[in-house]
């Protein structure tokens, strides 16, 4: 009987589907999001205060290194490349909230060492992000010199604006497909980062209205955030990255996948 068992959950271990089941969402959900957000931000002020400081701070040093070594125009190529790259920063917030699920009070030590645990396939995740953020580069150049607005006439530069948006935002969709639920799933579960990739696009693909009003608010917040100075990134930034753990935990069937963090243990 005992060999029986210890077979059953060997296979059970060895059998994992390619990709984690999605739930329907309702397009009001974003919202709902936004406000279980809120109220984790309020529960846990200072590592929310530490994780929006460290981002407002890096916001800075790269605005000021592109300035000083090109334009401003350089300056927001390198900001538009970091808004790729930033997702991996919310790693630690999605572990504020999941420890808020358990137990009253936050232990920052474990949002640390809990972003750590994937440490691998998060290095994978950014090297994805900075390709396709070259891409987006390159692409932005060759819009430029099939489109140049130095001696560019009105229409000439509506062009260029419009087409320069259409191609930002299929670069900007790919990167929010990928990364709407990969992140926290790649956090909470063992799992490889291609199968949280794939697993967030399909839910993305399957909920197409409810995600489009979920991307317009990260924008709209994104925005607010530049149109501050980058201060706001200082409550915008840990509000998005525990509205994204709760988006993650209403839109994907992870139970399949063993956890990642033994809270036993840590």
């Amino acid at each position: 009987m005992t060999e029986l068992s210890k077979s059953q959950k060997a296979a059970k271990e060895e059998f994992k589907p390619f990709i984690a089941g999605c739930n329907q969402l309702d397009i009001g959900q974003p919202l709902q999001w936004l406000a279980r957000g809120w109220a984790d931000y309020k529960r846990s002020p200072l590592a929310s205060s530490i994780y929006g400081l460290v981002v407002v701070l890096v916001s800075y040093l790269i605005f000021a290194v592109a300035w000083s070594l090109g334009s401003f125009t350089v300056a927001i190529a390198m900001l538009s490349a970091f808004i790729f790259v930033a997702p991996t920063l919310c790693i630690g917030l999605y572990s504020v909230s999941r420890q808020l699920k358990r137990y009253p009070i936050v232990d920052f030590k474990k949002t640390v060492r809990h972003g750590f645990r994937a440490y691998g396939e998060l290095a994978m995740f950014v090297v994805v992000l900075i390709v396709i953020a070259l891409l987006w580069a390159r692409a932005a150049s060759m819009i430029h010199v099939f489109f140049p607005i130095g001696e560019a006439s009105l229409s000439d530069l509506l062009n260029f604006l419009l087409i320069g948006s259409v191609v930002g935002s299929i670069f900007v969709t790919i990167v929010f497909s990928v990364s709407a639920f990969s992140l926290p799933m790649v956090m909470d579960k063992k799992v490889d980062m291609l199968t949280c990739c794939i697993s967030s696009i399909n839910a993305v693909l399957r909920n197409k209205m409810t995600m489009t009003v979920w991307a317009s608010i990260i924008v709209i917040f994104t925005a607010l955030g530049i149109l501050t100075l980058f201060l706001g990134f200082m409550v915008i930034i840990p509000l998005l990255g525990y509205a994204t753990w709760h988006s993650y935990r209403d839109t994907l069937d992870a139970s399949a996948w063993e956890d990642r963090i033994n809270e036993f243990k840590t």
